[in-house]
């Protein structure tokens, strides 16, 4: 990615988020295209992309847990959305809670905490925000996004709030995204390759599994996964009952 992540001080977080706070994105195998997809690097986006932010938000106990690889407790988790087929752009994907800057927001952490709120009824004060990290450029939907990265110290009640924004919200173990049965790669019919993970009745591919293979791999909890495993994109989404 382009510069290091923007910290604000990691005090507070627990111990197994220190790789996360610490730590740029990686991509050590070589597979992920995402967090490298800066908009400087596609020519005339600028000229047309909207900005925004989406917020990456843990949740698990604050103690770690000594006999687990990074100490990462059993309850740790990452909250996800899955979009609403009526969308018009990414319709039917997993992601995470986000969207575009609004003139009244004061930065990309408002406009992340401001889209959670909106599309899963979190509860912003249970939220610490610690590291911003770089934008990724979403071609598709000209997107400049920044991902902004959270502890989710005082848990609340989330679902879906609006059925034409979502159409389900869902905290997903970080057990089982690391669990090396649950990783492969997709190709697009488009000739797109990147990591992707099938966890809980759903498909994480793009610019999802791209953010959080890039956090998995500076995490210290992640698990040697078999990347030479590609899988068609189409296959992979219908074995789930998803659709592009």
């Amino acid at each position: 990615m382009n510069g290091r992540p923007i910290e604000f001080g990691v005090d507070g977080i627990p111990e197994w988020l220190r790789g996360v706070a610490e730590h740029e994105p990686a991509d050590p195998k070589g597979v992920n295209p995402v967090i490298d997809r800066t908009i400087a690097k596609q020519f005339a986006a600028a000229l047309t992309a909207r900005e925004a932010a989406v917020l990456v938000l843990f949740g698990g106990n604050p103690e770690p847990d000594p006999r687990a690889r990074g100490g990462l407790p059993s309850d740790a988790d990452v909250l996800l959305t899955q979009r609403a087929n009526t969308l018009r752009q990414h319709r039917g994907q997993v992601a995470f809670p986000g969207g575009g800057v609004e003139p009244g927001d004061g930065g990309p952490i408002d406009t992340a905490l401001r889209e959670a709120r909106e599309e899963t009824g979190l509860d912003p004060a249970g939220v610490r925000p610690f590291a911003v990290l770089s934008r990724i450029y979403i071609a598709p939907s000209r997107f400049d996004v920044t991902p902004v990265i959270a502890y989710w110290h005082t848990p609340g009640e989330v679902g879906v709030v609006s059925e034409t924004e979502a159409a389900r919200v869902t905290r997903v173990p970080l057990a089982d995204l690391i669990e090396p049965s649950h990783r492969f790669m997709v190709r697009h019919p488009m000739g797109y390759l990147g990591p992707a993970f099938a966890v809980d009745g759903m498909l994480v591919w793009g610019f999802t599994a791209g953010v959080l293979a890039g956090l998995l791999a500076v995490s210290g909890w992640e698990r040697d996964w078999d990347h030479h495993d590609v899988r068609d994109l189409e296959s992979s989404l219908a074995a789930v009952g998803m659709t592009l």
